[in-house]
């Protein structure tokens, strides 16, 4: 159990991604606190689940597009946790239209969470932050390829990596580990596996198939325990060769 004993905050865990990275650091022997924007079903769900194996786990509302709402689950979280040792950023949205489509209200609400959102959360985890702790961000490949109709959300997870680089020195003399998680495609229930788009898509992934929720979760398991302890400022693709 790598993460026994330790503290650990996941943003946006209600379902798919966050979901399996909350349920397999639980497993891994850590006590999790989720976030979740609306759905509360979920959210239970996943903490239900996680006890249902043993583990301690609560869940919090929060928005991450309204930075009180955001400041104040976070809060929430520490309070529950006692403390953060590891964060894990994945709240976020996708919506992808072309350049001549984008509004005003997309390009915002975009950037306000997958890039406000992220800043201003971990901002507020920061004084409880343990020293030797591990920031973890969910980032997107689509913030290295350009594909069509969606510049904005690309950017905004370019934007991801780009953050998590600077935070990797700025806190490097507390000893926090800052890195970056890009998944390529994903079955999710936004994202399925057998959908028309997932059938096109998965031509390009040299593998052949969509990846599975449970792959990213090991990623960032590794990267929030002990064998990781040297490796910070890092991108790293978890994408099927999508990036190679």
């Amino acid at each position: 159990m790598s993460v026994q004993g330790k503290k650990a905050l996941v943003t946006g865990g209600s379902r798919g991604i966050g979901a399996a990275i909350a349920k397999r650091l639980a497993a891994d022997g850590a006590t999790v606190a989720i976030t979740y924007a609306g759905n509360k079903t979920a959210a239970d769900a996943t903490v239900a689940a996680i006890e249902a194996a043993g583990g301690t786990a609560f869940a919090f509302q929060a928005d991450a597009a309204d930075p009180a709402s955001q400041r104040a689950g976070v809060e929430q979280a520490a309070a529950a946790l006692g403390g953060i040792d590891i964060l894990v950023h994945n709240a976020g949205v996708a919506e992808f239209s072309t350049v001549a489509e984008d509004s005003d209200a997309t390009y915002d609400r975009q950037f306000g969470v997958n890039v406000k959102g992220l800043h201003v959360g971990t901002r507020a985890a920061l004084p409880h932050l343990a020293d030797g702790g591990r920031i973890i961000l969910i980032g997107s490949v689509s913030g290295e390829l350009a594909f069509p109709a969606t510049s904005v959300y690309s950017a905004t997870k370019a934007a991801v990596a780009a953050l998590a680089r600077g935070w990797a020195k700025d806190l490097a003399a507390r000893g926090i580990l800052v890195n970056t998680v890009q998944p390529g495609p994903i079955d999710t229930d936004m994202n399925p596996a057998d959908s028309e788009f997932a059938q096109q898509a998965t031509t390009l992934v040299p593998l052949g198939r969509y990846g599975r929720v449970e792959e990213i979760a090991g990623a960032v398991a590794f990267l929030a325990g002990p064998d990781a302890s040297y490796i910070t400022g890092t991108t790293l693709n978890i994408d099927g060769g999508l990036t190679a």
